[in-house]
């Protein structure tokens, strides 16, 4: 099932803006990484056990980008870790889900993800994430 609360995404116009901030806090930039197909650059930050994603657009037409320009910056999804994601998403159809991705797509650090649509969260965007072999997130 769900292992913990993997990282909270934080859409924003800059990351090297927005991280100034959660250094006040003592947060590290750990890594950032841009991820092509998604038209998206993510920086990680370390928080514990957990961590802060930003995430910034490299193309207008990324989803980020079009979430910016429909809500503004802020948080954009909550990432909860699972051990094994395509037996996670064939769970959550079977029980009528609404998925956005119905098959695990390559993330940051070789992990695999998949969206839950907001409209069977209670109006919150969910990632699922499956870090690469051996990691935890």
């Amino acid at each position: 099932m769900i292992k913990k609360i993997a990282h909270v995404g934080i859409a924003t116009r800059s990351i090297a803006v927005t991280a100034e901030f959660y250094k006040h806090l003592g947060l590290e930039l750990d890594s950032i990484e841009v991820i092509q197909d998604q038209k998206v650059k993510v920086a990680i930050m370390e928080a514990g056990d957990s961590a802060i994603e930003l995430i910034e657009p490299t193309e207008e037409n990324s989803h980020i980008q079009r979430f910016i320009d429909d809500r503004g910056e802020g948080i954009h999804h909550i990432t909860l870790e699972v051990e094994n994601l395509e037996e996670r998403l064939q769970f959550l159809s079977e029980k009528n889900i609404k998925l956005i991705d119905e098959k695990p797509r390559p993330g940051a650090e070789g992990s695999l993800i998949a969206f839950v649509h907001p409209d069977s969260t209670g109006g919150v965007l969910i990632e699922l994430v499956q870090p690469a072999s051996g990691e935890s997130s």
